[in-house]
């Protein structure tokens, strides 16, 4: 009862079905990007959409970090540059998009002229074609000669970021330039979600559950895993989702085990359990669960003791959940549990990961903040049992301990579960 009140609470003030469907507003985009001037105070920033994969076998996702800013999401190449020191305050944010090209359009689709309706639509008064942008970003580094890096740092071995990668050719180029690492800005915006952020994601989970309750509606010996995965899957594009947020994990028995495994192809034999890990995307938010369950209803003994274990570590590191808390002291409340009952080896990887744009979000350095949306997902994997239990639910991360349970509505105690294959 308690835990229904609460979902309750947590979306009664959500904005409303009209609203869901518009994703968020486009004031919403422009807030975020004047806070990102107002910080930047007199460095130049960009940020860049990224590229279509020229082999067209995959689909074009924009930046995270660009679409949280602009909310576009079908202009590869794009790049947004942020020059606060401009004279002409409309050029303070400019929108750059690749020129048209009507020959290529007739393969990928035909895009809209530079007009006050692309401004309007973008909600960005200043929109210039890429051939525009080297001479704009020139003029905004000679003002400031003060570079702001807002994309992640990349480790040695990777590329160098993007904008750093366009600073230090401009570096060369003006002299008395100087970097600035505003690297965790973005990071830390993003992970305090919005009102409007938090009803997406809780439409996202929303959908979800319909996927979940078809696979415990069809789940039985004799099926694969692939069919449990297009259970779930089938459920989410039924209610609403374009795709799931990753790929969708259905492991039985000794795949189980495999913290990554995508096989998904076994047939599923009864007194087996299944773990399933998926969650539907909605508007560019993911949801991201994890459930085990019996393939033929009902528990063995012993997977009951391990379920009860594991679920007894997930409620002990949702009750540690508050703002201003960190993950390893979420993951030690967990990990004492599983640990205290024998079982510490075989819990291996972390509890637990910021979730929102990415499946696995962006991670801002220090305490996890209020409105936060993270995972909690501890497991126990015996391979040579062939058996493995995960239970992860998503969490929205208020001042009190708990949080607020975005995917609470999905069965996860064993009665429940039984009860609901029944």
């Amino acid at each position: 009862m308690a835990s229904k009140k609460t979902a309750h609470t947590a979306t009664s003030t959500a904005p409303d079905a009209q609203q869901l469907l518009l994703g968020i507003p486009l004031q919403g985009y422009a807030a975020r990007r004047e806070m990102v001037l107002k910080t930047l105070k007199d460095s130049v920033a960009i940020i860049f959409a990224g590229d279509m994969d020229a082999s067209l076998h995959g689909e074009f996702r924009a930046n995270p970090h660009f679409q949280y800013l602009t909310g576009v999401v079908d202009e590869p190449g794009a790049v947004l540059l942020l020059d606060p020191l401009n004279p002409v305050e409309a050029r303070r944010t400019i929108l750059f998009l690749k020129p048209l090209n009507p020959e290529l359009e007739k393969w990928d689709g035909f895009r809209e002229e530079i007009s006050s309706k692309l401004k309007a639509k973008y909600g960005v008064s200043t929109i210039m074609r890429t051939t525009a942008f080297a001479r704009f970003l020139l003029e905004a580094t000679k003002r400031s000669k003060r570079f702001a890096l807002l994309h992640p740092l990349a480790g040695h071995t990777s590329p160098v970021s993007p904008d750093l990668d366009i600073f230090r050719k401009s570096a060369e180029r003006i002299p008395g330039s100087s970097f600035l690492d505003h690297t965790q800005l973005l990071a830390t915006m993003r992970a305090s979600k919005s009102p409007e952020e938090v009803a997406l994601m809780q439409r996202a989970a929303d959908i979800t559950v319909k996927g979940y309750e078809a696979v415990l509606t069809g789940l039985k010996p004799g099926i694969t895993e692939f069919d449990v995965q297009e259970l779930a899957e089938h459920g989410y594009r039924s209610h609403g989702s374009r795709k799931p947020a990753y790929s969708t994990i259905a492991g039985g028995a000794f795949n189980a085990t495999v913290l990554h495994y995508h096989g998904n192809r076994e047939p599923l034999r009864d007194g087996d359990v299944i773990l399933l890990d998926s969650g539907a995307e909605y508007m560019g938010y993911a949801c991201d669960v994890t459930r085990t369950f019996p393939v033929n209803g009902k528990f063995t003994k012993r997977q009951r003791e391990i379920y009860e274990i594991v679920l007894e570590a997930q409620l002990a590191a949702i009750a540690a959940t508050k703002a201003g808390t960190t993950f390893a002291a979420i993951d030690k409340a967990a990990r004492d549990v599983i640990v205290k009952a024998g079982y510490g080896d075989a819990f291996f990887h972390g509890c637990g990961h910021h979730l929102g744009l990415e499946v696995h979000d962006i991670t801002p350095e220090g305490p996890i903040p209020e409105n936060a949306v993270i995972t909690i997902e501890p497991g126990i994997y015996l391979p040579g049992e062939n058996l493995g239990v995960r239970i992860e639910d998503d969490i929205l991360v208020t001042r009190k301990s708990g949080g607020v349970n975005l995917t609470v509505a999905i069965p996860k105690s064993i009665d429940a579960i039984e009860r609901a294959m029944r």
